[in-house]
């Protein structure tokens, strides 16, 4: 353990110039693994499998026994780097300049995962083995369908006796600086596709048709014109966007037979998939018993929201995050989904990570001040977990 750095820097340039590209491992776990197993961790490569989908590989590590079992939870798959062309600075160089570490994956979300490793050597040079458990589950399979990474990894500790009493996922969660935010849970998503079916007929007359087109706008309209909800403490007003409207129709002069409508929700839990479906069907029936047609309604499940009630765990790494950035962060429950969304069905589970700013763009990067800053906090909230 002598002999691995402490500067989450070099950890963070090895971790880049593996190119884990999802749902290719790279090479990136087993660098990971050659971090953690000088500190003592037990490492298992867990490839999990299902039919249409890619193979994934993921790790699970872990020190310790008996006691308060901590988890650091994340992934070291990254999204394509685009045209390498564009870049500054070679998407998997790791390359070091102006005060940045640069490439893809640095904040999304290798640099936490370096920025934990760090943390841990420093915390075990001075504490020895900690009086509980260390695990660290990470994924390749974050960024692509998230069908074989951390969910079935949790079904295996489940098996396995290994779930932990709490967990922190790395994901970059604040906003301007390193602190101001972490995240406490997540608003749920649920996409629909709604198609309407007419009758195909000539522009010059449209009595002989029966266009699709106004029957779906007067549901974009009303859609459009809905409020879900207010928010509540955790959560902003759930949303509704509408992201295609495609009759598939190439000709000025032709009225076309069907139109499709698809839409997303994202949403506090005051709500449910079941609850917006029925919120969905009912403003549907409206407009068909208005204006006719033969109505289709799909959906697609993303994730159902979900919260961590603040409490003794929230307070932990809160305070971790203030002590060490002098700000006080923000629990949030904004953004996408992650991979908390699995981890919250066994135990407790609070994201931080650096900055997000530049998450899935070309040059991505991230400040080695807040690299450190990170790291600081990640060993902080070490030290408070196994001593309170």
């Amino acid at each position: 353990m002598k002999n691995m750095p402490t500067d989450p820097v070099p950890l963070l340039q090895a971790l880049i110039r593996c190119p884990s590209v999802t749902p290719q491992e790279g090479g990136a776990l087993t660098m990971l693994a050659a971090m953690l197993k000088p500190l003592g961790f037990a490492c298992q490569r867990l490839t999990f499998s299902a039919p249409d989908t890619p193979d994934v590989e993921n790790l699970y590590a872990e020190l310790g026994g008996e006691g308060p079992h901590f988890c650091f939870a994340g992934h070291t798959d990254v999204v394509p780097e685009g045209t390498a062309a564009d870049w500054t600075f070679p998407p998997f160089a790791g390359h070091v300049a102006d005060g940045f570490v640069h490439g893809r994956g640095a904040a999304d979300m290798k640099g936490s995962v370096a920025a934990f490793v760090a943390a841990l050597t420093d915390y075990l040079s001075v504490h020895g083995r900690p009086k509980g458990r260390i695990s660290l589950l990470m994924t390749g399979d974050e960024e692509g369908p998230a069908i074989n990474g951390t969910v079935k990894v949790l079904a295996w500790m489940k098996e396995q006796g290994r779930l932990p009493h709490h967990c922190l996922v790395g994901e970059p969660s604040c906003t301007d600086r390193v602190g101001d935010a972490m995240k406490i849970g997540r608003r749920g998503s649920l996409s629909f596709i709604v198609t309407v079916t007419g009758r195909q007929g000539h522009a010059a007359y449209p009595d002989k048709a029966d266009n699709p087109i106004p029957k779906l706008a007067r549901l974009v309209e009303r859609l459009s014109a809905l409020e879900i909800d207010r928010g509540n403490a955790h959560f902003d007003p759930s949303t509704l966007a509408i992201t295609s409207f495609d009759v598939g129709n190439p000709a000025g002069n032709v009225i076309p037979q069907r139109a499709t409508l698809k839409f997303n929700i994202r949403f506090s839990t005051a709500h449910d998939f079941a609850s917006l479906r029925a919120l969905v069907a009912g403003e549907v029936e409206a407009v068909k018993s208005a204006m006719g047609g033969v109505w289709e309604t799909r959906t697609v499940e993303g994730a159902e929201a979900f919260i961590t009630a603040p409490g003794p765990f929230v307070s932990l790494v809160a305070e971790a995050v203030e002590r060490e950035t002098g700000v006080t962060p923000r629990l949030a429950t904004s953004g996408g989904t992650s991979d908390a969304r699995f981890v919250k069905d066994y135990c407790e589970v609070v994201e931080f990570g650096p900055t997000n700013a530049t998450i899935h763009q070309t040059d991505e990067r991230l400040a080695i001040a807040d690299l450190h800053t990170t790291a600081r906090v990640y060993r902080r909230i070490l030290e408070a977990y196994f001593s309170s």
